[in-house]
């Protein structure tokens, strides 16, 4: 069920939906004579953030990328969120997740009453770009902390969980320079010319806003990328010691095959009649041993 608020001294009203009900959703938009296809785009979960204006019924319609609480498959992800205005009425439409914010917009709204429509639309914008930076934080840490793991020990797990990290942080950057190339548009649009000084300021706060968590969200992926790529390069290190150590063994193991397998022929060989031949063998398979152990020691130095 969808719940409606009046502001601006009762000129101006905001009206919040549910997109999980869809008929409720098609009936709101039939009411207030918006085209079909808005229903579709809000009904899309995968819709980008973009703007669309519909000339014949004066429909602004702003698509909102925002942060999903809840992470999926270890990570957190983003979801679109639909803003209409139309009629002195600012229509949002939320679903599950996106569904937090609405309160964030109602204590908005009861501390700025007298806001206009779009004073109070650019409010929203506002409010969502903030949302972002406690995740993005969080994050933050989280990288500090399997940073450290990994210091520790460099486990399957460790890095699936710097990998989660990633995948995270990606959607977080490519869901904000969405929303700034968004508020470009507003600024590019013919409806930017009818907003009042304070309306502009208001977007001008949000695209501040937005571009910082741009800049943010891009200094954790670098961040992220180079440590990655940095442990990357230390199991890479690892593998080749571990190669190289194999291919000394594996030659050093050789000198005694070698020499019994000499001895263990038949046919006649020195100190063969020799009782302590055999204790002879081992000392020379010894002896050289050890002096090609240290030829490789000196040359792998």
């Amino acid at each position: 069920m969808y719940t409606k608020e009046v502001f601006n001294h009762k000129m101006n009203r905001w009206v919040n939906t549910d997109a999980e009900d869809k008929d409720e959703l098609k009936n709101l938009y039939r009411d207030y004579g918006i085209d079909s296809d808005f229903v579709e785009y809000s009904l899309d979960r995968n819709e980008r953030a973009h703007l669309d204006y519909d000339k014949d019924t004066d429909v602004l319609m702003l698509i909102f990328n925002v942060p999903n609480r809840r992470k999926i498959d270890n990570h957190y992800e983003t979801v679109p969120m639909t803003f209409l205005v139309v009629d002195r009425t600012l229509i949002t439409v939320t679903n599950q997740q996106s569904k937090y914010l609405y309160f964030k917009f109602k204590n908005y709204l009861d501390r700025n009453p007298e806001s206009s429509l779009y004073e109070l639309l650019f409010g929203c914008l506002f409010v969502i770009s903030d949302e972002y930076f406690p995740f993005v934080e969080g994050m933050d840490r989280d990288r500090k902390r399997i940073s450290q793991l990994l210091k520790q020990k460099t486990t399957k797990q460790n890095l699936l969980l710097l990998s989660d990290l990633e995948t995270g942080i990606v959607y977080f950057v490519t869901a904000s320079r969405q929303n700034v190339l968004l508020v470009q548009q507003i600024k590019s649009h013919g409806i930017y010319r009818r907003l009042t000084d304070e309306e502009k300021e208001g977007l001008d706060d949000v695209m501040i806003e937005a571009q910082q968590l741009v800049e943010m969200t891009k200094l954790s992926s670098q961040i992220l990328q180079q440590l990655s790529g940095t442990y990357n390069n230390v199991l890479n290190n690892n593998l080749n010691d571990t190669m190289r150590i194999l291919t000394v063994l594996s030659v050093l193991l050789t000198i005694p095959t070698i020499i019994t397998g000499f001895f263990g022929m038949n046919m006649p060989l020195p100190l063969e009649n020799n009782a302590s031949g055999w204790i002879i063998t081992i000392g020379v398979s010894l002896v050289l041993w050890f002096v090609l152990a240290y030829i490789f020691r000196k040359l792998m130095r």
